[in-house]
């Protein structure tokens, strides 16, 4: 099954930009009369037809369309302080997409060691693990940002935020949230956040959270708590 993701898609004629058309001849080596499949992004399945071959411009028309496919009945939305070495936050991304989240924000902490990402990069891995998923909602990738301003801004979801401080009573997932809701989740960087962000977080109505006995790195906490929502709401 090959996938494209087409955003810009409408009507029942689609053409595939220059890279996505050389992949699909020279790599896929598909030709006239095979079968693709697009993904809008927003929840559009779309079965279709190459009726144009060209390396540069490959046309397609559309067969079949499904609208609001494998919609999720929750909003997880994972703010997560990216890794040191950018390898394992793309595959955080990665493998948290292909499980299943709405939206994600890198936040700058106080310990971050990387406080520059390239968004640009970032998206193309989350679009790459959505085509080899084959889900039809693009997660929302937001800029960067530090976690004060992250905190600052409105948020109507049910906010947790996870860390390791032994000294702080905190609670599981499963004790602080219900299915079909909207979550907020904060994942600190290597280090941990401070107590002051800690507290910072806390007077913004977060709830302190453990996502286990063992210390997690920063990625694997991210999609511990990805899989822990998902389960919630199977």
């Amino acid at each position: 099954m090959h996938v494209f993701y087409t955003p810009d898609i409408s009507g029942d004629a689609y053409i595939l930009n220059e890279e996505e058309s050389k992949h699909c001849i020279k790599v896929l080596r598909l030709g006239i009369g095979a079968l693709v499949y697009l993904i809008d992004g927003v929840g559009g399945l779309y079965k279709a037809e190459i009726v144009g071959e060209h390396k540069k411009q490959v046309t397609l028309k559309v067969i079949e369309a499904r609208h609001e496919y494998q919609k999720r009945n929750h909003h997880l939305h994972i703010a997560i302080a990216p890794t040191k070495n950018i390898d394992r936050l793309e595959w955080f991304l990665e493998k948290a997409t292909e499980i299943g989240i709405e939206e994600i924000t890198p936040v700058i902490c106080d310990r971050s060691e990387r406080k520059i990402v390239k968004e640009d990069r970032l998206f193309k891995v989350i679009t790459s693990a959505v085509k080899q998923s084959l889900q039809a909602y693009h997660p929302i990738l937001n800029p960067q940002v530090t976690l004060a301003a992250f905190l600052k801004q409105k948020n109507e979801s049910i906010k947790m935020i996870a860390h390791c401080l032994d000294n702080e009573p905190r609670q599981f997932i499963t004790n602080v949230a219900k299915p079909g809701e909207r979550y907020t989740i904060l994942i600190g960087p290597e280090g941990d956040f401070t107590s002051t962000e800690i507290e910072m977080a806390l007077q913004n109505d977060y709830k302190p959270l453990t996502l286990g006995n063992t210390r997690l790195r920063t990625e694997t906490a991210g999609l511990a708590a990805c899989f822990e929502v998902n389960y919630l709401n199977r």
